[in-house]
């Protein structure tokens, strides 16, 4: 029966959700932005071209991309146990999750710097701009809108993730659907942690977009 127990337990799990996600998609960002500017600029076409760079970063990413999450999350419980202490929970369940986040948003920053029109690449070289600078105030600039754009897709996906690590007591609104709707056969709860996490995508979303609209120089 709904009381006032249920009640916080559903606002507690939205707390953890939001905490798994905010923080899972900031350190996958640390480590995913670097990874995919790196891919972008050693690409063959990119402004500084390495091919052994560029192979092991894709082979890396494409390894960890192809590992279905759910498997990914058992396979490194022994390295979350030994990095938290313990293999769930809502902390615990951040380290998959930015495993999982980093090559894939490495990949999205990768295809929004390739976005980047040439020629104002090869306007700032003529003014004599180094790789660094053409990187921080040329490609990042000009890609802004298409990396808020890919932060908002990063968002949602990581969301869902944090909702599909429930079924191994990860916490959060996915913990909460899959003990109460599935163990316990509850499906009003089940319908309920549904429903919010589509309002917390949708929340992503529309934020995502006004800010990248706000943002976009052409219009």
């Amino acid at each position: 029966m709904w009381n006032s127990q249920i009640v916080i337990m559903l606002l507690e799990g939205i707390r953890d959700t939001l905490y798994m996600t905010l923080a899972s998609t900031l350190l996958g960002y640390v480590f995913g932005l670097p990874m995919g500017i790196l891919l972008a600029v050693t690409d063959k076409e990119g402004i500084c071209p390495n091919a052994f760079c560029y192979k092991v970063l894709d082979v890396i990413a494409n390894i960890v991309r192809s590992i279905p999450f759910l498997i990914l999350l058992i396979l490194l419980i022994p390295f979350t146990r030994a990095l938290v202490g313990k293999s769930y929970g809502s902390t615990a369940t951040i380290v998959p999750l930015v495993i999982a986040a980093v090559p894939f948003i490495a990949r999205m920053v990768e295809a929004s710097v390739k976005e980047v029109d040439r020629g104002v690449i090869e306007a700032a070289r003529s003014m004599g701009a180094g790789n660094f600078t053409i990187i921080v105030k040329v490609l990042l600039v000009e890609a802004r809108t298409s990396l808020i754009v890919g932060s908002t897709i990063a968002l949602g996906t990581i969301l869902g993730y944090s909702a599909m690590a429930g079924t191994v007591g990860g916490g959060g609104l996915g913990d909460i659907a899959i003990r109460y709707g599935y163990h316990r056969y509850q499906a009003d709860i089940m319908i309920v942690t549904v429903i919010l996490l589509i309002i917390l995508v949708q929340i992503f979303q529309t934020v995502g977009m006004k800010i990248a609209s706000r943002l976009d120089k052409r219009k």
